[in-house]
């Protein structure tokens, strides 16, 4: 059965090109690392003042999406067409829905690293932040998820965080089964704070649309979902942020939000969608905007891989990030 996981390859690496300036909010600074260098992605020395990992890693937001990942890879025959059936789906969802929790613990919760570095971000708290932290920083979404299966809530995801864990987290699965009758449910997983389900499905329809073959993607959006009650926010955001195409991407990051948080983030991204024409070229400007970058790559780099596979699977950025050929052993031929 045909997938579509070049959409999450594509986030994947744009992710990990983003990593080592990730959270990175002077733009003066920033503009100072990448001074004279064309291609800044995978930069090889870490410049993120919050944590320090190894470049060709991804940040905690991909990170989720790799849980996901192999939870429905282990659980799931793909090869199987049976299973892409709605009434077989809805089984699968639950089978997936419990596996995830369990392997949600296993990667981020006590004993792993993720945690561990919880404890050291504890201590900085108390000093001054110096230095970045060795090794990977665990998301709030992913903090209260774990409390929350542990507390055996039905719904496990944060309701507090309205950030892109939970669209990070479904992206594999939309990328596996293109199914949006289920998408809530996954990201909720994960995060389920109102605003955050909103904006992560108006990234998944436009992501379908581009899938499609629209010629573009955000305008039959707006077109689909001009008089939709439940989009109308995201109606409006994307409308302000045509008002302000023109405008420089960096002052544009700046001037919706160079943060992990909604609308801002999602706003700042598809700013950057509007004024690029290729996957690198979109990535690049990304990282040059600063902030929270990562989160915006992972949009970004799931929609241009949606436009063009091509875009990401001949790209030379492709071998530099260490999920790369987990993935691509089950893309569709």
């Amino acid at each position: 059965m045909k997938n579509n996981l070049h959409i999450f390859l594509g986030a994947t690496v744009a992710d990990a090109a983003a990593r080592p300036l990730h959270w990175v909010y002077d733009q003066k600074k920033l503009n100072s690392y990448i001074k004279n260098k064309k291609d800044f992605a995978f930069l090889k020395n870490n410049k993120s003042p919050f944590y320090n990992i190894k470049t060709g890693k991804v940040s905690g937001y991909n990170e989720v999406g790799q849980v996901m990942f192999n939870t429905i890879i282990k659980e799931i025959d793909l090869t199987k067409s049976n299973v892409f059936g709605q009434k077989n789906l809805n089984l699968t969802v639950k089978k997936i829905e419990r596996r995830f929790k369990t392997n949600v613990i296993k990667h981020f919760g006590q004993g792993s690293l993720f945690w561990k570095n919880l404890k050291t971000r504890n201590k900085y708290k108390k000093i001054k932040w110096t230095k970045p932290i060795n090794g990977p920083w665990i998301h709030q979404n992913v903090i209260d998820t774990i409390k929350n299966i542990k507390a055996k809530k039905k719904v496990t995801g944060s309701i507090k965080v309205n950030e892109s864990d939970g669209f990070c987290a479904a992206l594999p699965y939309f990328s596996i089964f293109n199914d949006f009758k289920n998408l809530k449910k996954i990201m909720s997983l994960i995060c389920a704070n109102t605003l955050s389900i909103k904006h992560g499905l108006a990234k998944f329809y436009i992501i379908n649309f581009a899938l499609k073959g629209y010629a573009s993607p955000i305008k039959e959006f707006l077109k689909k979902f001009n008089s939709n009650k439940y989009f109308k926010q995201i109606i409006n955001e994307i409308r302000e942020v045509i008002r302000f195409k023109s405008l420089n991407h960096q002052k544009a990051a700046k001037k919706f939000g160079m943060a992990c948080s909604y609308p801002g983030n999602f706003k700042t991204s598809i700013h950057v969608i509007l004024n690029s024409k290729s996957y690198k070229e979109a990535i690049l400007k990304t990282i040059r905007a600063g902030g929270c970058n990562c989160s915006r790559a992972n949009f970004i780099g799931a929609y241009f891989s949606a436009i063009n596979p091509k875009q990401i699977l001949n790209s030379n950025w492709l071998n530099k990030c260490s999920y790369s050929k987990e993935i691509s052993i089950y893309l569709s031929k």
